[in-house]
Formats: structure tokens, C-alpha cells, sequence
């Protein structure tokens, strides 16, 4: 059974029969009552205990409640007072916020309004706690001033960061697409000496073929038609910084030639131009390709894939970061919050759960913008499931094999290999089994409902095609 923690509330009143009433009322609320019948036992109370909320008359025969709400806020000036009084003016009313008080109820009150006033307090100082206690975590698993999670993926790839950022070798980043390549890369950037000059974004997928040599190391006036003036390169615009080349592995083997010259010789040399340019770059380059199965297909330079993986980092797809998902989450929930003017916006723990049985493979930028719009929707400062909009999103339907190995049932558009798919998938079932079953092939047959002899043919298979 979960615990639900109740919330304390002192009465402070010299009616002893308005007293009980609000003893019991209150009770029947599921609150925890305390009352005092002075404001001299208030006093006394309130330096004992710790209350979240008190409702104190403004005459109390000894001492005004005044005079206890400046005390009490002076103790703890996260409680809420809310004031009540059968003699209310303007001024006492005005005087009362003024000191702290969170709202001021004349008597003779009406039940349903002072319920609703004492939830709205006691939700408001919820959420205010709850977003200090998310900015500290926030804070406490945010890297380099831009990176968060606390997975031992990420805890690696830091590591990593501290250790390369002072040399000038060049590194790739390699992981799916929306995993924070470019975070990374700027990481790296503004941890090294070069961090007071430029860091340079080339999106190599971005940039049709016949402008990217001039893009990449520029060109001089009268080149090509429409060539009205020296221009100069991204290469060159990037001397004493880094150059982050994303989607690397998009380039046209003939820019791959001319960038493998850069990279050895550290020299530019702009289309038309007979002058070669020195330059001093660092040079980060990052894919969501397989770039060592791309070499040997014959779609990528094998020396240059060597001249840039010097330093390889993989960036573990969202899936596979454990524990990242519900910081990240409340991260761009008070990032959208605060972009669009509204009050702390917090993710309830079942629209966690729900986030949690997601794939996203669309990884982090996937979750972002799936927060985003969810903050933007949703009515209330909670995020409940029937708030995120999961459901717009493209839900990729995927099967897991082997090490890693995963298959998209939208891939049949494009054709596929079964024979292929359902040996993987068998082989998974299989290597489990036997894991389960401590390598015990007869109770691996028995979980499987298979024959022995059944098993053994396919275990036979299994280890011949490996």
C-alpha cells in the first residue's frame, strides 16, 4: 500500500467551537489538525512543529493573529496563513497579505470556498517544492553546462569529454539520429583552449554536391558563374576552432578526396584559387551510419574513416540509458514552461511510466518535441498520460534480435529479407532459453515447447551459423 503523507494544518481560534468544527471538517478532508486557543499557545506550537499550513482568526484575545502570522513566517517562510475574520476591513485585509499571508476569508465563510482555498494553497507550495527539488537534481545531472543524464553511457562519454578536450586529435561521434551528437561535440569544443573561438556546424546531408567543395574550402571571385566575390570556406572561417562535420558519412566520394587532403596536410585551398590556405582545425566528425560497414561497401575512404576516428565516441540510443529518461523529461517540460510563460509544469509519475514504455526511436529530439507539445497542450500544470500526444507520433514497430540487431515492420515498404529476420529472432529465442535454463537443453525445450531433438537441431544450426 503507498503511503500518502497528510498535511498539517494549525487552527488557531478563541471560538473553541469554531474550533471543533474546523477540527473535525478539516479531519474529514484528510488533513492532520492541531489547534491552539491563543495566539500565546500558537506561538508556542509554531516554534515546535512545522506545519504546512495555518488558519488563524485575526482576534485572538491575547496577541492578533497578525502578530502569529509574522512569527510564523519568520520560523518557516515556506508555511501558508491563510486569515479569518468576522470583523474583516480593508485594511486589516491589505495589512495581511502585505506581511505574508496567502489569502484573507471573512466569517461567516462558506465550506466549499475555504476547502477550495486551503487545496489551491497546499498544490501551489507542492509544486513549489517540487520544482526546487527538480531544479537541484536538474542541476545535480546536468555535464559541461549542456549535456543531462546520469546513465553509465553518458558517466563514460564524460569521462571522454575531460579526457580529449585539451588535445587537438580528431574525434567521431557516432550514434542514431537525436541522440546529441552536436551536444557532445560542443562539449568537447568548449572544454578545450580553443574555446574562445569558432565552433563551426557543417550539416553535410544539407548541402547540395556542387556548392559543397565551394562551401567547404570557398572560392575566388569569377570561379563559376555567380561567383561575384571571394568567398571564403567553413574550413577557413574555423581556423584555431573546431569544425563539426555532422552526417559525415552523406559525402560524395569526390569531397571525400578533397577532405582527406585538409585533414593530412592541414591546408585549403579554395575552388579557383591557385593559393593554398593554412589553416588549424580541430575536426569532430559524427553519423548515424555504420561508417566501418560503409568502407567496406565501398561508400566511404577507408583512409580518411581512419584519419577521422582517431577518438571514437558511441552515443547510447535513449533506449539504453536507464534512469535518463524522466531527468531529461522534466528538463524540457521546465524548459517549455519557462519559454511559454507558464508556471512550473510537472510530469506525474504515471506519465512517466507511460513515457518509459516507449521506444523512442527518435531518441532525445523525439522526447523533446513530443514534451514540448504536451506542455503546450495540456491545460493543467501536470502532465498526466491522456496528455502526451505519444499517439501523433509514428509509433516504429520494432523487433529485437540478437546483439543489438533490430528490424522495422515499416521496412517491408522497402522490401526485406524473412529468412534472415526469423533466423535472428530464433537465434535470440534460443541463446535465452538456454541462459534461463543454465544451459540445461531440456528444460531450454520445455520453455520453447519444443522436442529435445528439436532443440538440438536448432542449437546445431545456431552455432554453424555462427
Amino acid at each position: 500500500m503507498i503511503k500518502v503523507e497528510k498535511h498539517d494544518i494549525l487552527v488557531v481560534d478563541d471560538e473553541i467551537s469554531m474550533r471543533e468544527f474546523l477540527g473535525v471538517f478539516l479531519t474529514k478532508q484528510g488533513y492532520k489538525v492541531s489547534d491552539a486557543k491563543n495566539g500565546s499557545q500558537a506561538l508556542k506550537m509554531i516554534q515546535k512543529n512545522n506545519y504546512d499550513l495555518i488558519l488563524s482568526d485575526i482576534r485572538l484575545g491575547d496577541i492578533t493573529g497578525l502578530e502569529v502570522l509574522r512569527e510564523a513566517k519568520k520560523k518557516n517562510s515556506d508555511t501558508i496563513v491563510i486569515m479569518i475574520s468576522a470583523y474583516s476591513t480593508t485594511e486589516i485585509a491589505v495589512e495581511a497579505m502585505n506581511e505574508g499571508a496567502y489569502d484573507f476569508v471573512p466569517k461567516p465563510f462558506d465550506n466549499n470556498e475555504l476547502t477550495h482555498t486551503i487545496k489551491k494553497a497546499l498544490e501551489i507550495k507542492t509544486l513549489d517544492h517540487e520544482k526546487d527539488r527538480t531544479s537541484t537534481e536538474l542541476q545535480d545531472n546536468m555535464y559541461f553546462n549542456r549535456i543531462i543524464g546520469k546513465s553509465p553511457g553518458m558517466l563514460a562519454i564524460y569521462k571522454t569529454i575531460e579526457q580529449i578536450s585539451v588535445t587537438k586529435t580528431n574525434v567521431l561521434i557516432t550514434g542514431e539520429s537525436g541522440t546529441g551528437k552536436e551536444l557532445i561535440a560542443r562539449a568537447i569544443h568548449e572544454n578545450s583552449d580553443r574555446k574562445d573561438n569558432p565552433f563551426v556546424v557543417v550539416n553535410c546531408g544539407g548541402i547540395p554536391d556542387a556548392l559543397m567543395e565551394s562551401e567547404f574550402f570557398g572560392h575566388v571571385k569569377g570561379s563559376f558563374t555567380g561567383a561575384i566575390s571571394d568567398k571564403k570556406g567553413l574550413f577557413e572561417a574555423a581556423h584555431q576552432g573546431t569544425i563539426f562535420l555532422d552526417e559525415i558519412g552523406e559525402l560524395s566520394t569526390f569531397l571525400q578526396v578533397k577532405l582527406l587532403r585538409t585533414v593530412q596536410d592541414t591546408f585549403v585551398k579554395p575552388v579557383g584559387g591557385t593559393k593554398e590556405i593554412k589553416v588549424d582545425i580541430r575536426i569532430i566528425s559524427a553519423t548515424n551510419k555504420n561508417l566501418e560497414q560503409e568502407v567496406i561497401e565501398g561508400n566511404f575512404r577507408e583512409d580518411l574513416f581512419f584519419r577521422l576516428n582517431v577518438i571514437p565516441i558511441k552515443v547510447p540510443p535513449l533506449r539504453d540509458r536507464k534512469g535518463d529518461l524522466e531527468i531529461l523529461s522534466k528538463h524540457f517540460a521546465e524548459k517549455y514552461a519557462k519559454k511559454m510563460g507558464k508556471d512550473f509544469v510537472k510530469l506525474s509519475s504515471y506519465a512517466i511510466d507511460f513515457l518509459n514504455r516507449y521506444s523512442f526511436p527518435g531518441n532525445v529530439r523525439e522526447l523533446e518535441n513530443l514534451i514540448e507539445r504536451s506542455v503546450a497542450l495540456s491545460s493543467t500544470n501536470i502532465i498526466l498520460p491522456e496528455s502526451l500526444t505519444i499517439s501523433m507520433h509514428k509509433k516504429r514497430r520494432w523487433i529485437e534480435g540478437i546483439k543489438g540487431k533490430r528490424f522495422d515492420l515499416d521496412d517491408v515498404e522497402q522490401g526485406v529479407d524473412l529468412d534472415e529476420i526469423l533466423s535472428v529472432i530464433e537465434q535470440a529465442y534460443i541463446e535465452k532459453a538456454m541462459k534461463i535454463a543454465g544451459g540445461n537443453k531440456t528444460r531450454a525445450a520445455d520453455y520453447l515447447n519444443l522436442s529435445l531433438r528439436s532443440m538440438r537441431y536448432r542449437l546445431e544450426k545456431t552455432e554453424s551459423a555462427d
